[in-house]
């Protein structure tokens, strides 16, 4: 454990900065003295470890120095065969297990409510992706994960499939029985890759519930800087396989990552391995007394509940809170950010709060933050008689695309009305963001269920990527006739 309190990539950095090196090499703000005049005092201190490829500093892409030694700490942390820093975000991380997994028309069974970046990932391998719908839960008002049901019916259709593509936990922290799922595909050598996004803090254990890497996943994929003090796109990979190679693995990501890695975020990830590494009992007890008089707090305010996970398994460090009022969940964000309260997301019924991975004795505003909260909606009450529209999942558990990857370009596009799409073939892709999941994919046949879902996110304020026709109340679909 002596070792995980090492910062090597950080340390060599700080070496470096104490040279006063001057610079002939890229980056151009040459480690800030030319940048611009009004930001240069924010920017400053981290220009000065905006580095390159330079002696001592070593290179992502064929590292033998301070950044392997980095992601060996890494490694061993987590227990993985082989462990990766990631700059890229979970998305470069995404697209390589999955291109790494399978190759042009082979089957791979897909949970549907996976990130965007996933589904563009089958896109590029051309593969035939299988959608597996997850179990919806009626009180949250969310998909939450595949039961293991779902997945012994998949493989019983698709026996050749070559990969089974998962994302744990979902976006509000909730849990399935993963472990259960990766036996059952491991009992037919298929290999199971994880989008973990959100789940970087899991191998403290519990309350917290367990990684993905841990339960035998064969790749797992991890945000650092969602729930870890890591800077934006800082995440990890790890590979923990006997069914995938890992030269694959890290050929792809040779491919994909930038070939001018930043550094500053790098060096991030070297830290935040190492707070992760050195957080103790005594931290999760005082995180775990944070959180507990935090939701004491908010639990006072009629206008909201605070949502309990389904068995009580879930991410300690999400907290959804549900409006009671006739607040959508939208318009319960938009009143919180008049109080300079900034929420992860929102959705037509509910605000996803994500919490820090507090030490002890280390100070955030909770109290503070729970007193404007109750201010923000104190003209605001309960009407708890007032149903909330659900958005019901198909009831066909397993389905595919209607047209494959590779015959969308022999079909026109067209442009219909909302009222008249319902089963033509969707010819764009619909994201409301955050969280990232599609509602509607390119290739699949549009349904009455995703265009009432679709109908209640634009009238309750979501925002979209994609769908540029939305505000005339028009989709694009394929001539299939």
């Amino acid at each position: 454990m002596f070792k995980q309190m090492k910062t090597p990539l950080y340390d060599a950095l700080m070496k470096h900065e104490i040279r006063k090196p001057v610079s002939f090499h890229v980056p151009g703000h040459k480690y800030g003295l030319i940048f611009d005049a009004n930001a240069q005092e924010h920017f400053k201190q981290i220009l000065k470890l905006d580095a390159t490829e330079l002696t001592g500093l070593d290179d992502l892409h064929s590292p033998e120095g301070a950044i392997l030694e980095a992601e060996d700490l890494l490694t061993q942390l987590y227990q993985s065969k082989k462990s990766y820093f990631l700059v890229n975000g979970s998305t470069v991380g995404n697209i390589a297990m999955i291109l790494a997994a399978c190759l042009e028309d082979d089957t791979v069974l897909v949970q549907r409510n996976s990130h965007k970046s996933v589904m563009n990932a089958i896109q590029l391998a051309k593969a035939r992706p299988i959608f597996l719908e997850p179990e919806y839960d009626h009180e949250w008002n969310v998909p939450s994960g595949i039961s293991v049901e779902t997945v012994k019916e998949a493989i019983r259709r698709y026996p050749n499939a070559k990969a089974l593509i998962l994302t744990y936990p979902n976006y509000y922290g909730m849990v399935y029985d993963l472990q259960g799922i990766i036996q059952e595909a491991h009992g037919h050598n298929i290999p199971v890759l994880v989008d973990e996004a959100h789940g970087p803090h899991f191998i403290l254990g519990k309350p917290f519930p367990a990684s993905a890497v841990q339960l035998g996943a064969d790749i797992v994929v991890q945000s650092a800087h969602k729930t870890l003090p890591a800077m934006t796109m800082g995440s990890f990979l790890h590979v923990n396989s006997s069914l995938l190679e890992n030269k694959k693995i890290k050929g792809y990501l040779e491919m994909f990552q930038s070939s001018s890695p930043s550094y500053p975020i790098m060096a991030s990830l070297d830290l935040a391995r190492g707070y992760l590494a050195a957080y103790e009992q005594r931290d999760l007890e005082f995180l775990q007394s944070e959180i507990h008089l935090f939701k004491k707090d908010l639990a006072d305010v009629s206008a909201i509940k605070v949502l309990d996970y389904p068995n009580q398994q879930g991410d300690l460090l999400k907290i959804t809170l549900q409006s009671r009022s006739k607040l959508s969940g939208f318009e319960l964000q938009q009143r919180l950010e008049e109080y300079s309260i900034y929420t992860e997301l929102a959705d037509p019924n509910n605000v996803l709060f994500i919490l820090p991975l507090l030490k002890d004795g280390q100070k955030y505003p909770f109290r503070e933050t729970a007193v404007k909260i109750k201010e923000a909606l104190k003209d605001t009450f309960c009407d708890c008689g007032e149903k909330k529209e659900e958005f019901q999942l198909s009831n066909n558990r397993i389905s595919e695309l209607a047209i494959p990857f590779k015959k969308m370009g022999d079909y026109e596009e067209w442009e219909i009305s909302n009222s008249e799409a319902e089963d033509k073939v969707c010819a764009e892709t619909i994201i409301p963001y955050p969280p990232g999941i599609p509602l509607l994919l390119k290739g699949e046949r549009i349904t009455a269920e995703k265009l009432s879902r679709l109908h209640n996110l634009m009238k309750t304020g979501a925002r979209f990527q994609g769908g540029s026709l939305l505000r005339k109340s028009m989709l694009k679909v394929f001539r299939t006739t």
